[in-house]
């Protein structure tokens, strides 16, 4: 079973994918054990809390250094049992003391196909508008593994969408996040069943 940890700062709809899917019976080894965000104001928090999951702000600001941030975020997530972490719209890099304890236990996704136009500074709409300059018929959504760098670890899934002529970031984005919505659930819920049929049991 995964107890899944949502790290987000944001409006958290790649998050109520996860959770839908979950809701509906499509992913029946996981469930989210927690909602984790930089941002008080985030709209993550409001669905996390709306569906009865426990909601926790927390900011590297309420801290004196990475350090106690880190092992904060560690003994939170230790509380409520998490033992696998979905980045979803999460804006900030996870401390790598954080990385380091949930080694391959940790997703993101990325509005394009990487291993192209990752790396820092492409997150939102600065991804859209490279691919679009870049002249590139085709765009999508991927999910992978998280590690030290930004949007290097290993590629679980991917989905395409086209880029097409006259498309503007926002017109891209639209279309890429509603393949995000589909892939994300798509790719946790294979990550579920690869644990329940290697036996791999995690508390």
């Amino acid at each position: 079973m995964l107890n899944i940890a949502v790290f987000g700062s944001g409006a958290g709809s790649n998050f109520r994918a996860i959770l839908t899917a979950i809701q509906q019976g499509d992913i029946p080894d996981a469930r989210i054990s927690l909602v984790l965000s930089n941002n008080s104001g985030a709209g993550i928090l409001g669905i996390a809390r709306a569906n009865a999951l426990p909601a926790i702000h927390l900011s590297q600001k309420q801290f004196p250094d990475e350090r106690s941030f880190a092992g904060t975020i560690l003994s939170t997530l230790s509380e409520y049992g998490v033992n696998f972490i979905a980045l979803a719209g999460y804006m900030k890099q996870v401390p790598g003391a954080v990385v380091a304890a949930y080694r391959n236990r940790i997703v993101n996704i990325h509005p394009a196909l990487l291993p192209r136009f990752g790396g820092p500074g492409m997150y939102g709409t600065h991804v859209h508008e490279a691919v679009i300059a870049s002249g590139e018929k085709v765009s999508g959504a991927t999910v992978h593994y998280v590690d030290e760098e930004y949007d290097h670890g290993p590629i679980v899934l991917q989905r395409t969408v086209p880029v097409l002529p006259g498309d503007t970031p926002e017109s891209l984005a639209a279309r890429v996040l509603a393949a995000e919505h589909e892939v994300y659930p798509s790719a946790i819920r294979r990550i579920a069943e690869e644990e329940r049929t290697s036996g791999h049991h995690t508390a």
